[in-house]
């Protein structure tokens, strides 16, 4: 820690005497993002389809993102192995933009969110340096989780600030949503903002794989996501042409262009923030065992059509570094089964993989065969 403390601080050193003004992401958002770039320079950092491979050369993520049948790919996402120089963290991402404006919000949230989160997490560390040096084994993981979840409430905070005074984006009528995941030894924070989800793929005691939903897609029903919008003035309510999709509205005798937010939190869509939508993420820490093998993010176009289980089960009968690729294929088929009426929605995958591979290139070491139908 002291290392990339040391390193933090000579590139803010450097970038503060050469700029001498201040940049949006401020110097040590600025020093991130020069280490963003050694780590894409390494092979490291991927934002397009594709996969990283771990210390081992075995592939240990993959990503890929498709465009629906709506127009622009309005999705995208972002692995970064070696997260901030740490051989022992990863950041993985996806961003689901909508609105007009839509595609350019999920890039920015990209591009904003890793080197902000670095640069909180990093002056956090500092600030708590001498409670991790000082306590027990085991009451470090909570304090290094308290440190991620302050780390994750700031950097949201800050991402929303800047998109809304970003003068290159109208992002008023358009927002985004976010999924990160930072795994940090065997510690594991998500942050979710929106309804992308995470699921862990873990192995039961009989040896096959069983799915668990890490996150909750934060839609507007939910109870408490309810509660507060309507603590707000915001209305929650689905139109009889969209049965079961309920939307955020403004309040009665307030018009907006388009259809109401289908989401309950998000980036941007700065129209209806003060009436119940928030940039807050709700975020959750895991241990991974032994028995915890992979985990997937995907954007909310894979879950419409795939199952938790379906996609663990996709996953473990793949290449690690086919098996986002073949995730997404396997979505758009099932996308194609609901007939000419149903109109595919972007869809982007990571895959997160924790141990090596007993078994070259599967993703949980075994042979089985798949249970599912929809290959």
């Amino acid at each position: 820690m002291v290392q990339l403390s040391n390193l933090f601080n000579t590139l803010s050193k450097n970038i503060s005497n050469r700029t001498g003004k201040k940049s949006r992401l401020g110097i040590g958002g600025e020093a991130a993002a020069v280490l963003a770039k050694e780590a894409k320079r390494k092979e490291l950092l991927l934002t397009s389809s594709g996969a990283v491979n771990g210390s081992k050369s075995e592939t240990s993520v993959a990503g890929y993102s498709k465009r629906g049948k709506k127009g622009l790919n309005q999705d995208c996402f972002v692995v970064w192995e070696e997260f901030g120089c740490q051989e022992d963290m990863d950041f993985c991402g996806v961003f689901d933009g909508h609105g007009p404006w839509g595609h350019f919000v999920s890039k920015t949230v990209r591009e904003l969110m890793p080197p902000l989160l670095l640069c909180s997490w990093q002056e956090a560390v500092e600030v708590n340096s001498r409670d991790l040096d000082c306590i027990l084994e085991s009451e470090k993981k909570q304090i290094q989780f308290d440190i991620w979840e302050q780390s994750f409430y700031k950097t949201c905070a800050a991402v929303d600030q800047e998109l809304e005074h970003c003068p290159a984006i109208d992002s008023f009528y358009s927002g985004s949503t976010a999924l990160a995941l930072v795994r940090q030894g065997d510690l594991m924070i998500v942050a979710n903002v929106g309804d992308s989800r995470a699921v862990l793929a873990t192995t039961s005691d009989d040896g096959s794989l069983a799915a668990t939903q890490l996150t909750t897609d934060l839609k507007p029903n939910l109870p408490h996501e309810r509660k507060r919008i309507e603590k707000s003035r915001g209305m929650v309510y689905s139109c009889p042409d969209e049965p079961g999709v309920h939307r955020v509205w403004l309040p009665n005798g307030q018009t907006v262009r388009g259809p109401g937010l289908a989401v309950s939190r998000a980036f941007g869509d700065y129209y209806i923030k003060d009436f119940g939508l928030i940039s807050e993420p709700e975020i959750i820490q895991r241990s991974i065992s032994s028995r915890d093998q992979f985990a997937i993010l995907a954007t909310d176009g894979m879950w419409d059509v795939i199952s938790n289980q379906e996609a663990v089960e996709i996953v473990a009968s793949t290449e690690r570094a086919e098996s986002a690729k073949r995730l997404v294929e396997c979505a758009v088929c099932a996308w194609k089964q609901r007939g000419r009426s149903a109109v595919m929605d972007d869809i982007s995958v990571v895959c997160l993989f924790f141990h090596p591979s007993t078994s070259p290139g599967r993703a949980d070491g075994t042979m089985k065969a798949n249970k599912t139908g929809v290959y």
